[in-house]
């Protein structure tokens, strides 16, 4: 159990520099034209370094802890991120999304409560071959479902989102492998790294994608669901990861999670109820300026002041 302390301190560091991150790049989101990858934006770096601190945070607490706990307490980033999106003057939280952010805690609290000790297994290399095959090919079915989605931003920013969190769930995963194994086999463990850099890649910019036009809370709380639900199922099923007291204990985890859950919906709604129209919405409409001389003579124009009818006269004199 002393193993499980250190692990989820770190989590709650992670999940503090991923709640960071996720505010800049929805900031960003709003006034950059760039979907993806916004480069030229000092702040999306910025956002990116408080993504990558937190993924070396969670490669820690994954050293540490099973990926039945670290992975859950992953959601608190969106617990987190009300707060701190309050504390920066962002926007004003309601009561419902304070009891959804108690909901959310409470049952994380009871995940870590019930969760088991570390387990030793791990993935060999055709494991992790087909399970990288399989999350590739999900993340490219969702990345153009969202596209054939792209006059409706709520759709689009969860079909992102969902890929997003799934992209981070498997980096996560095969980090585990690698920690489980490294000991052992360090050289034989480079060839999984540069997967675990490309997944954690293709999840920030498909969470830079998801906020576009949809805001914060629907797209944050979407992948921040789906990341520990799609590690927890690999780390249960493949890892052979339990929860304490056998049936009972997983039986009343589910029921945490259910809670946690409930939660997050409540933080979601109540704040995309306060996003309304995204600011981001009208950055992507286009600025349609007319090309034909009727299209300028239908524009507004500075009326000039009138002329003395007297001076008028004069002239034509």
């Amino acid at each position: 159990m002393s193993a499980l302390v250190p692990a989820a301190l770190l989590s709650l560091v992670s999940a503090v520099a991923y709640a960071g991150g996720a505010i800049v790049q929805e900031r960003v989101a709003e006034t950059s034209q760039a979907v993806y990858a916004p480069l030229r934006r000092p702040a999306w770096w910025g956002a990116a370094c408080l993504n990558g601190l937190g993924a070396l945070l969670h490669v820690a607490a994954l050293a540490y802890g099973p990926l039945s706990l670290v992975q859950p307490l992953g959601a608190l980033t969106i617990v987190l991120a009300l707060p701190m999106a309050v504390l920066f003057g962002r926007r004003r939280a309601g009561a419902a999304a304070w009891r959804g952010a108690v909901m959310a805690t409470a049952g994380l609290a009871g995940l870590l409560a019930l969760t088991g000790s570390a387990s030793e297994q791990s993935l060999d290399g055709g494991q992790r071959l087909v399970l990288g095959l399989v999350t590739a090919g999900a993340v490219l079915v969702l990345m153009v479902s969202a596209r054939a989605a792209h006059r409706h931003p709520a759709v689009r920013a969860v079909l992102l989102a969902v890929a997003a969190g799934g992209a981070f769930g498997m980096a996560s995963v095969f980090t585990k492998s690698v920690t489980v194994q490294w000991s052992d086999a360090p050289l034989e463990q480079f060839a999984t790294l540069p997967a675990i850099a490309g997944l954690a890649a293709t999840g920030m910019f498909l969470s830079q994608a998801s906020y576009r036009g949809a805001g914060l809370a629907a797209p944050l709380a979407t992948a921040t669901v789906v990341n520990p639900v799609a590690a927890a199922a690999v780390g249960i099923t493949m890892f052979g990861e339990t929860f304490r007291y056998g049936t009972t204990g997983s039986m009343l985890a589910l029921g945490c999670g259910v809670v946690a859950a409930g939660g997050l919906i409540l933080l979601t709604t109540e704040r995309m109820g306060q996003t309304g129209h995204s600011p981001a919405v009208a950055a992507e409409r286009p600025l349609v300026v007319p090309d034909s001389p009727a299209g300028l003579d239908s524009m507004p124009s500075r009326r000039e002041p009138p002329r003395d009818e007297r001076t008028m006269h004069d002239v034509r004199s």
